[in-house]
């Protein structure tokens, strides 16, 4: 981060108000904060609404006197997100401004439940900064996931992808900064390529286009906002040990933030959700029959051999 945008932060975080609503002092402790993601990436939580309190308060709104047999705040929450009764977790929420790859951004709008804006290319200069992965992130197609990674690729082709995409982003960078016209390019005796007396310099193309330019390595940046509910959802999704790991660190981080703000809710997330799992009635006919000493072969059951092997690595055999 520029100087001025880590003085910006100390500014937000100098400032405290007095306030009726409902605070969490362990947020608090992080709000407007920079958390490091990746090389040049971070999230901030800029603002947000509500606690496990607001949580109880719409369920008990919601659910009448049949709550009331719950005693304590904790049990009724992990009752809720045992029975999926999600709207009211939808009673908070949170602002995160996130950094992040494009590519990764382009993953992370799937995501439709929030509301997000974000830096406008059009309006302003893309700084030079892109993602590069460390060579233990580096790896060949998966042979068997036709969108993940297999084996980690050897240290010499590792090296060779790390330099193809520098220079590859470098170069995208200083062309989008000659068809802007900036006169902050590099000239091209400096990379070796001697410019010929014909030669046209581009001056002024307008930012909507020049940033066509740039690969999906190139950073961004967002304010995204969403619901409690929501939250959980994408975090069940990428904080998952499936997902990609250039989403995932996000998702990583945002779980602790998640820990911070709604303790309850927290627990109740990993214990139902992110360490829970699902079975179809195919399945659930599978682990009564384990139970009652009568185990189905794969062929009995109806499952898929991919369903079938998911559902063993769930129970922990190996078939």
């Amino acid at each position: 981060m520029t100087p001025e945008q880590k003085a910006e932060i100390e500014a937000q975080r100098a400032q405290s108000f007095v306030t009726r609503r409902a605070t969490v002092p362990a947020l608090e402790e992080i709000l407007f904060e920079a958390i490091p993601v990746l090389d040049h990436g971070f999230i901030r939580v800029v603002d947000y609404m509500g606690d496990d309190g607001a949580v109880v308060q719409a369920a008990r709104v919601s659910y009448g006197k049949g709550t009331k047999k719950v005693r304590e705040d904790a049990g009724l929450i992990a009752y809720l997100m045992r029975h999926r009764h999600s709207t009211p977790f939808e009673m908070c929420e949170i602002k995160f401004h996130v950094k992040l790859p494009i590519f990764v951004a382009r993953q992370w709008i799937r995501h439709r439940t929030a509301n997000v804006n974000e830096y406008s290319a059009r309006y302003s200069l893309l700084d030079r900064e892109f993602y590069i992965p460390k060579p233990e992130h580096l790896a060949a197609q998966s042979s068997s996931n036709r969108q993940g990674r297999g084996d980690v690729l050897p240290p010499d082709q590792a090296a060779k992808v790390m330099k193809l995409l520098r220079d590859d982003s470098e170069r995208a960078y200083d062309h989008y900064l000659e068809m802007l016209g900036t006169g902050e390019e590099r000239a091209e005796e400096d990379r070796g390529l001697a410019a010929s007396a014909e030669e046209v310099a581009v001056t002024g193309l307008a930012r909507e286009l020049a940033r066509m330019n740039l690969s999906l390595n190139f950073y961004t940046q967002w304010y995204w906002k969403t619901d409690l509910h929501n939250l959980m959802h994408f975090l069940s999704l990428r904080a998952d040990a499936h997902a990609q790991y250039e989403i995932r660190v996000y998702a990583e981080a945002m779980v602790d933030v998640l820990k911070r703000w709604v303790p309850a809710t927290y627990e109740a997330f990993l214990n139902y959700r992110q360490g829970g799992a699902y079975l179809s009635a195919k399945a659930l006919a599978v682990v009564k029959g384990l139970l009652d000493g009568k185990p189905l072969s794969r062929e009995e059951s109806g499952l898929s051999a991919r369903e079938w092997s998911e559902v063993m690595a769930t129970l922990g055999r190996d078939k």
